[in-house]
């Protein structure tokens, strides 16, 4: 792959999808001929007081088009600039970066939570085996119907308003659900929950980490996880999001 590097992309739609919850269109033919699930994009804000780019997970990668799609929830005034920019605008951008899932299994389970579920889409998409797939939310759903052309799905709701009364983890138990393979990606303390969940099936699983990154290409040191093994890269026992990241192998990482 080449090295990244900031480009003007121009939006193709940005659109609300849920509340606060925006799915954007990049025409962005440099980033989609490389991108791989599980990769994300940096967006740069064009208020020069905000010097740190934003990272999104890529949602979707249409290489043919030359296009990504990025769905990404309003958590500041980076993201809100963002919602309010409108089509044939354009928006400074660098990507792909990180490291994506690898396609393997035969039966899967993918597992997305909140603001996590986005980039599960272009996994179910290119995964060629039986699919189970498990969205977990707080209350207010989107992308489910979009999942439904790619696997069962099954969701979870903590107020207990569509799917399971819960967590994804209770959707699975209640609904008995098997795999070989385990992919999933959403807040901290899902990922502990679906790991400790791997560990007792023994299952693999693969899992996505969310983060507050700085520079996004792992030159600062910002965005690090606990890890079993010495990084050579810092010389103690922690890795770089952003960079070997934001995909792990469960057994690789400690949460």
């Amino acid at each position: 792959m080449s090295v990244a590097m900031k480009r003007k992309a121009i939006i193709a739609g940005n659109v609300e999808l849920a509340q606060d919850v925006y799915s954007m269109w990049l025409d962005a033919p440099d980033i989609a001929s490389e991108a791989k699930p599980g990769q994300f994009v940096s967006l740069y804000s064009r208020d020069g007081s905000k010097l740190l780019p934003r990272p999104i997970s890529i949602c979707e990668i249409d290489k043919q088009q030359g296009k990504v799609r990025l769905v990404y929830r309003i958590a500041g005034n980076g993201t809100r600039e963002f919602a309010g920019m409108a089509a044939t605008e354009w928006i400074e951008a660098m990507g792909p970066l990180g490291n994506g899932f690898n396609l393997e299994g035969r039966k899967a389970l993918l597992i997305g939570g909140g603001i996590g579920i986005p980039p599960m889409l272009e996994l179910a998409k290119q995964l060629i085996c039986e699919k189970q797939i498990v969205l977990g939310y707080r209350d207010i759903t989107f992308l489910e119907e979009e999942f439904e052309a790619y696997g069962k799905v099954f969701i979870s709701t903590e107020d207990g308003s569509k799917g399971t009364k819960g967590n994804v983890i209770d959707a699975i138990n209640e609904n008995q659900l098997e795999a070989d393979i385990i992919f999933a990606c959403g807040p901290t303390p899902m990922l502990r929950g679906v790991k400790a969940f791997a560990t007792e099936k023994n299952i693999k699983a693969q899992l996505s980490l969310e983060e507050r990154m700085a520079c996004g290409i792992g030159a600062c040191l910002g965005c690090v996880c606990k890890s079993k093994e010495i990084d050579h890269h810092s010389n103690v026992k922690n890795k770089r999001i952003c960079k070997e990241g934001p995909v792990f192998y469960s057994e690789e990482v400690e949460l």
